[in-house]
């Protein structure tokens, strides 16, 4: 049997699954998938509420603690372009299993770093399976949950990452006000986030292999079988024989994606805009704690001079608890704003957050830049939500875990610049024109949503000419 052939088989299949309403074992597997995230969310931003400390210890360059929180994000990037490439081509169960592993690992191992280089170049190597996770976790999704319900889960995206933050600030917050050391606090609540990876690990165990990256690997008894356990669907038009199929290349997924006009302009706003909320909000909102001590947010001094950042902290995590609720309505508004809507909605309010804090920054206005900050991640966390989910939606499946980390190196990339740059942005331009030149990011994502992303939701991709009619109307078979 020919690849064009199985390609076709694999349309198919496709259509008749992404049509079905799926079983509790699918739904299951989305969030087994998307709950990766919420471990991702702690250890990026749990070392945001303990910079201070890092500082105190180490008393770090500007570069070396720009590098000490960019350094997850740059391996990140590595390991969303392996990751997404190896669960291509030997399925998404080994990779998620395997990540998952590495990094319960790296997160002990980092509060035992003796320097800043050491926390550097740990905090680098965790970056790799967390960006090789969710690259393949979003394909997961596009391939084990129905229409509409894999863009819903996807779009969990930033829900969850509000969980993890909200999470980090109050255990930090906890730990702080029981007077840990300083030097204790900050290597416990980075290494913290081996307990949630351990449980999450444990629960993917039994998870089933997707039955299309099966299919696509010429698997086709286990896709059948895993056809059954996710969909309720045997697929009796596959043969019952597995076949030996050509290896995928990477260059054939940009001319695959370049050849139809919908997976191009969904594809290219899917870059830009993950740049865009990657850097938007790794250069502002990452560093917030930071800012809101600097302006003088919260803080409160005792009577010898001490200052508690307390006050700081629980303003923090309301912000966080107000974007966590943002990220809970993405998912339930997307099928009435679509994705090209709430892509427009989340930039734009994130502009008008940017600029009305550059603005409170400048003028002192203590209680504008809360408001401001609020404005800005109820926004960010709309804007952020689809990206991922448009790149690996719209990917033939034998391309999704390359798409998706595609898509991901975008983020990943604009964040390690982000929160490698905001830093010496500010020292040379001051908190109001680095906050100012953030806002132009929004900008850019609300233009990008508006005149370069296609109307997809509810999208069934199909490679196959023939059947991408069929596809299009949601019939279940060709």
């Amino acid at each position: 049997m020919d690849a064009s052939r199985v390609r076709e088989l694999s349309d198919m299949a496709t259509i008749r699954l992404q049509n079905k309403p799926g079983t509790g074992s699918s739904t299951r597997g989305g969030w087994m998938m998307i709950s990766t995230i919420l471990i991702e969310a702690w250890d990026l931003y749990a070392i945001s509420f303990l910079l201070i400390f890092i500082k105190n210890e180490y008393e770090p360059t500007a570069i070396q603690l720009g590098l000490a929180t960019a350094a997850v994000q740059g391996g990140a990037l590595v390991g969303a372009l392996i990751g997404g490439y190896v669960a291509d081509r030997l399925g998404r169960k080994k990779v998620f299993l395997l990540t998952m592993a590495l990094f319960i690992v790296l997160a002990i191992v980092q509060g035992f770093s003796q320097n800043i280089w050491d926390l550097i170049i740990i905090r680098f190597l965790i970056g790799i399976p967390l960006g090789s996770d969710i690259s393949n976790g979003y394909a997961y999704i596009m391939e084990s949950m129905p229409k509409g319900k894999r863009e819903q889960m996807g779009s969990r995206w930033q829900f969850m990452f509000g969980l993890g933050e909200v999470a980090a600030i109050v255990i930090v917050t906890i730990m702080y006000a029981t007077g840990m050391p300083h030097e204790i606090l900050w290597r416990v609540g980075l290494a913290l986030g081996a307990i949630p990876a351990i449980i999450l690990l444990i629960s993917r165990v039994n998870l089933p292999e997707t039955p299309l990256s099966l299919v696509q690997r010429g698997r086709f008894r286990q896709a059948k079988q895993s056809s059954e356990k996710l969909f309720g669907d045997p697929l009796e038009m596959l043969p019952d024989e597995d076949v030996e199929l050509p290896r995928v290349k990477v260059s054939d997924f940009l001319k695959v994606m370049w050849a139809d006009p919908i997976k191009k302009r969904s594809t290219i706003f899917g870059w830009i805009s993950n740049a865009m909320q990657g850097a938007e909000f790794t250069a502002f909102g990452f560093y917030l704690p930071v800012i809101l001590v600097v302006a003088g947010v919260g803080v409160s001094t005792s009577g010898d001079g001490t200052e508690s950042y307390i006050g700081t902290n629980l303003i923090t995590a309301l912000i966080y608890c107000v974007a966590t609720v943002s990220g809970f309505t993405a998912p339930i508004v997307l099928p009435k704003l679509g994705h090209r809507g709430l892509a427009m909605a989340g930039y734009g309010m994130a502009f008008i957050g940017l600029v009305a804090g550059a603005f409170a920054l400048g003028a002192d206005i203590k209680p504008l830049i809360v408001i401001a900050a609020l404005v800005l991640m109820w926004g960010h966390y709309w804007d952020a939500s689809n990206g991922m989910t448009i790149v690996s939606m719209v990917a033939p499946p034998r391309f999704k875990g390359t798409a998706s980390g595609f898509g991901y190196v975008f983020v990943k990339a604009a964040s390690f610049f982000g929160a490698f740059v905001f830093p010496v942005m500010t020292a040379a331009w001051g908190p109001v024109g680095a906050t100012l030149a953030v806002s132009v990011l929004s900008l850019i994502g609300f233009l990008s949503a508006k005149f370069i992303l296609p109307e997809v939701y509810g999208y069934v991709e199909s490679e196959t000419a023939h059947l991408q009619e069929a596809a299009l109307k949601g019939e279940p078979e060709a």
